[in-house]
């Protein structure tokens, strides 16, 4: 699994805020609407917001399910969640595509999960149930381009879950 070189994630600081959440709600959206029963299947934990911290970006994104949406923080903030789950980047989504094994992870220790550990199991049954392709589901946002984009994101993907991950799915 490959980390985010810190000369990558510097800029994300200059980068106002504004910007940041703009661009991951327009993301989370698109994911919303290619698989619309996701945050059904959280069933009681709907309601729950949900903490995904990187540990290799500056960045800390919350989502509330019940209202279907994302806000994002700079990491010095304070986030408040019922869930958190840290880990690097590019391990985060391929556990939102279901590309690795949590369990594995947890226990290996390059994942943490505190907080409600029921609320997310839910969350991760929902993840896996809903059968999310980032490359195909992102690629859609950039139109006539979706098919050059699609090859883009995934071979991005690829390279940054090369061994275990990659294989897993």
């Amino acid at each position: 699994m490959q980390l985010i070189p810190p000369l990558l994630t510097r800029p994300l600081n200059a980068v106002p805020l504004v910007v940041i959440e703009r661009i991951c709600r327009l993301m989370f959206r698109r994911i919303g609407t290619a698989h619309p029963g996701l945050f059904e299947r959280l069933g009681e934990h709907r309601t729950k917001r949900f903490a995904f911290l990187p540990t290799d970006v500056p960045l800390s994104f919350v989502v509330e399910p019940a209202s279907e949406t994302i806000s994002v923080s700079r990491k010095t903030s304070d986030v408040t969640a019922d869930a958190v789950t840290e880990a690097p980047l590019f391990m985060l989504l391929a556990l939102m595509e279901g590309r690795c094994d949590a369990d594995a992870l947890f226990f290996s220790r390059d994942l943490s999960v505190t907080g409600d550990m029921e609320a997310m199991l839910a969350m991760r049954n929902a993840l896996d149930a809903s059968n999310i392709d980032l490359s195909k589901d992102l690629a859609r946002l950039a139109g006539p381009f979706a098919p050059m984009a699609g090859r883009v994101i995934g071979e991005i993907r690829n390279r940054a879950l090369r061994g275990e991950a990659a294989s897993w799915n």
